[in-house]
């Protein structure tokens, strides 16, 4: 199987629209107003030469590239073009694809010869969108995923059993997919700091520090494996959410629960519309300067919006009391279909 990931896509799209900029360092993020508090959503190849990265604080990252361009985040454009590329790849010969998010996805394709029809759906995709992209060719989800970093920018790279541990064998695990920095300090404090360490793990340490399941899911990403399935089954979220930064910290319980109920409005408007109950509820708490906190709840299914959002309150109460905070966000949960395939929202929502 195939994974197509669009280069420095958001940047992409941009320059695209805005020709002159071709060349410059470009940061996209927030109202593109660096003096405001949000974080860039990407940045161009030029943008990144400097240190700049996707979540650093906008005015970080100004201050790091003087001279950037910094434009604001447009979803719509953003939407438009993910919608041209993925339409591309399924036209492709005999290809099933599976949609990760705006600017990636997986082709599952029987062909004798992928690498030369990764060069042919890297030309449609660029002939139709005007945007590149890179692939990475696997024969399970994990190393095509993976193989996709080593073909950036532009390029085709293959990972295979074969190959596995004589490419990724004395890379830190924090390169490998699904591991964070989070993990791979939990992994370092086991003595496994490659991934060569991780694949020939023993499994009782793995499980005592991330239980049965996780545990030995991380050592089988050590090895590569896992599954070698496209699935094209259509993606259903599994919840909703909304979040927002204050530009000027807010302290008062009634502006707190004020803001908690309009973004909880925005939320089940979104719910609504997918017309599935409300089963679980999330709020997210930045406190100044920069401690983020989440508090979650179970809710018994529910389709009564002020039910809902009684329940929510509950959550927002467990608010510490005069205590800055400087971003509140809220997500609800919905009961999954049968037959759903569950997926992280193709967005960058951040939670």
């Amino acid at each position: 199987m195939l994974h197509v990931d669009l280069d420095q896509f958001i940047a992409a799209v941009e320059v695209l629209r805005h020709p002159e900029l071709a060349g410059k360092p470009v940061i996209v993020g927030g109202r593109g107003d660096p003096t405001e508090r949000a974080v860039v959503s990407t940045a161009s190849y030029e943008a990144r030469e400097y240190g700049v990265g996707s979540g650093m604080p906008l005015r970080i990252a100004a201050r790091k590239v003087p001279d950037a361009v910094i434009l604001p985040v447009d979803h719509e454009a953003y939407n438009a073009a993910s919608e041209q590329v993925m339409a591309t790849l399924r036209a492709q010969p005999g290809a099933v694809v599976q949609v990760l998010g705006w600017d990636e996805a997986f082709v599952g394709v029987e062909t004798e010869d992928p690498e030369g029809y990764a060069r042919r759906m890297q030309q449609a995709v660029l002939d139709r969108t005007r945007l590149h992209c890179s692939v990475g060719i696997g024969d399970t989800l994990v190393r095509a995923k993976v193989a996709t970093g080593f073909g950036k920018p532009r390029g085709v790279f293959r990972l295979t059993a074969e190959n596995w541990l004589d490419v990724m064998g004395e890379r830190p695990t924090i390169d490998l997919w699904g591991v964070g920095s989070k993990v791979s300090k939990r992994l370092a404090g086991l003595g496994i700091l490659t991934v060569t360490q991780l694949a020939a793990a023993d499994e009782a340490p793995l499980i005592g520090e991330f239980g049965p399941n996780m545990g030995l899911w991380y050592r089988q990403l050590g090895r590569g494996d896992g599954s070698s399935v496209v699935d094209d089954t259509p993606w259903v979220p599994r919840g909703h959410s909304k979040e927002t930064t204050f530009q000027v910290d807010i302290v008062e319980r009634a502006q707190i629960e004020d803001a908690a109920r309009t973004l909880l409005d925005q939320v089940l408007d979104e719910v609504a519309a997918d017309d599935r109950p409300v089963v679980g509820l999330g709020l997210k708490v930045r406190y100044a300067p920069f401690l983020t906190k989440t508090f979650t709840k179970k809710i018994p299914s529910t389709t009564d919006r002020d039910a809902v959002v009684e329940k929510a309150m509950e959550l927002v109460a467990k608010i510490d009391p005069d205590r800055p905070i400087r971003l509140l966000g809220m997500r609800a949960e919905m009961a999954m279909p049968d037959d759903a395939r569950e997926g992280h929202t193709p967005t960058r929502s951040g939670w």
